[in-house]
């Protein structure tokens, strides 16, 4: 709005001679824009900035009346135009102004007026000015509050939108209550932009994000002869086979002198420590005491199954659940790549930075994002209860599934190219699956799997696995300064949602999932059962 301001102001041309405007009629009427640009006939290509009609006549008379969306979108549109118009008419009168100024500075009007009354004149005409000036600055900042009304109505018909075609998508002939228009304005109401307390120390894991099943390895990695050490929630497993070739999951500590079992070897479906020889089943018995006779003893273990290529724990107190949650890639995607990292960040940082798509072209700039262009808006539509959507103006899908899993659909033209305005314009896609294990407080144990829906070949070439590797390192690692520094200002004090903005749709709603959950909620917000178990 100021370039149109000033374009306005700066470029109308100014007459040195006798104006055809009435300098003694009140600036604060209405004023024709022909008298600025002469006879009708004789406008130039500025007469169309100012030829504009009052739109005030055209509004709807909605006064009192309940809106539904649709009705308040074209409400804060009739608005945007009204001061559309108020704007121009300010700047006319600014022009007229300095029309006035160059008026009384003519040297032939001078010669007919007194210092004292050329003074008097300007003086009056600079406080006018200063008027316009100040109306101007007022027009501007309604203008930028109707915007504001205009891009939050929006967003609300973007939400019924995104619901309509999830919707349809899954054939439900009605709607449930939380999926109507009146509940997505409630819910925009009853959650305002606020920030999020997350700061300080990384504090103890609470014992009820626990309470879940949890994916802590690909089945791929785990052989009948090996072990994997791992950390959950700050304690030390190991998972191997048992003589079933079923996965077990049992503390990594032995019961006789605290010796790590994974340094040792996995016989007849037994793990052995390797100070002493002690053997272990898959449930913690200890079956097997060389040169001593053999004592009731059994160390820790917790629910351990395997499902769809992974391995998976309950680590909690409470009974674990009866189903496995499903990642596997969508229907015509075949996986190409499972990657298992260790990084020095505490798990609900990467989450975040995961959810987070508006930074790739300042972070990424090396790798996927290398190219991109700065979008002027970026939005993540998603409906009012949900932990899904998509992202505009990138044709990406994404979803945070609990406790900690991150999956996206990325619609590409060809590797390494966005194309379209959302998944289902593309032609290919690639399928990505993040699992943000919480080790400790300040380490990850990140899970990755890659699936494309093109190239079925690629997938058998030589070293390909290695490739994809180095190419998810370089991309973890641009994110990874960033993200070790934010731990360390949030380690001493700083907020890391001290002011979220729209684009941190997703991520803000994962901090109220998990803040809802560790204050023992009996209702997490934006999810179902459902939802968490599929």
């Amino acid at each position: 709005m100021n370039a149109i301001f000033t374009a306005s102001a700066l470029s109308l041309p100014f007459f040195l001679g006798a104006s055809k405007f009435d300098t003694r009629r009140d600036l604060k009427c209405r004023f024709k824009v022909f008298a600025v640009f002469g006879e009708e006939e004789k406008k130039n290509a500025w007469g169309a900035l100012f030829d504009v009609e009052d739109p005030r006549s055209k509004i709807p008379q909605n006064k009192g009346k309940v809106l539904d969306i649709y009705q308040a979108l074209e409400v804060a549109r009739h608005d945007i135009q009204y001061l559309d118009w108020r704007a121009r008419q300010d700047v006319l009168t600014i022009m007229l102004l300095h029309e006035k100024v160059v008026e009384v500075l003519n040297p032939l009007a001078r010669e007919y007026k007194s210092i004292g009354t050329l003074k008097k004149e300007l003086a009056e005409l600079q406080d006018e000015l200063a008027h316009a000036h100040r109306q101007v600055h007022i027009s501007e900042a309604r203008v930028t509050t109707a915007l504001d009304k205009l891009a939050y109505m929006e967003e609300l018909v973007n939400d019924r939108l995104l619901l309509d075609r999830s919707t349809a998508e899954i054939s439900q002939t009605t709607s449930s209550p939380s999926t109507s228009a009146n509940s997505l304005v409630t819910e925009k109401r009853r959650q305002p932009r606020k920030s999020l307390n997350v700061s300080g120390p990384v504090q103890s894991y609470h014992p009820h994000l626990k309470n879940f099943w949890y994916p802590v390895a690909f089945s791929s990695d785990l052989k009948d002869d090996t072990m994997i050490p791992i950390e959950c929630f700050e304690e030390p497993w190991v998972i191997f086979r048992g003589k079933d070739g079923k996965p077990g999951c049992v503390q990594n500590t032995c019961a006789h002198r605290a010796c790590p079992l994974h340094l040792g070897s996995v016989n007849e479906g037994r793990i052995q420590c390797p100070y002493h020889g002690w053997e272990y089943t898959t449930d913690g018995k200890c079956e097997k005491m060389p040169s001593t006779r053999l004592l009731n003893v059994k160390i820790k273990s917790v629910p351990c199954f395997e499902k769809e290529g992974m391995i998976w724990i309950w680590p909690g107190n409470d009974p674990p659940t009866a189903t496995l949650p499903s990642l596997l890639p969508p229907s015509g995607f075949e996986i190409h790549a499972e990657i298992v990292m260790e990084l020095p960040i505490e798990h609900g940082l990467l989450l975040d930075n995961l959810l987070d798509l508006a930074h790739a072209p300042f972070t990424h700039t090396s790798t996927f994002a290398k190219g991109w262009s700065v979008p002027s808006l970026v939005k993540f539509l998603t409906p009012a209860s949900g932990l899904q959507g998509y992202w505009d103006p990138y044709p990406i899908d994404m979803e945070f599934r609990p406790p900690c899993m991150v999956l996206s659909t990325i619609g590409i033209s060809k590797p390494g190219k966005l194309e379209g305005q959302n998944t289902r314009e593309c032609s290919t896609h690639l399928h990505q699956l993040h699992v943000c294990l919480p080790s400790s407080k300040q380490k990850t144990r990140l899970l990755y799997r890659m699936s494309l829906d093109f190239a079925p070949l690629l997938k058998h070439v030589p070293l390909m696995q290695y490739l994809w590797k180095h190419f998810a390192e370089q991309v973890l690692n641009e994110d990874l300064r960033l993200v070790v520094g934010q731990q360390e200002r949030m380690n001493n004090g700083a907020n890391v949602w001290n002011f979220p903005v729209s684009y941190d749709k997703l991520g803000v709603r994962y901090r109220m999932w998990r803040d809802a959950l560790e204050r023992g909620a009996k209702q997490l917000p934006f999810t179902s059962i459902d939802q968490i178990q599929n």
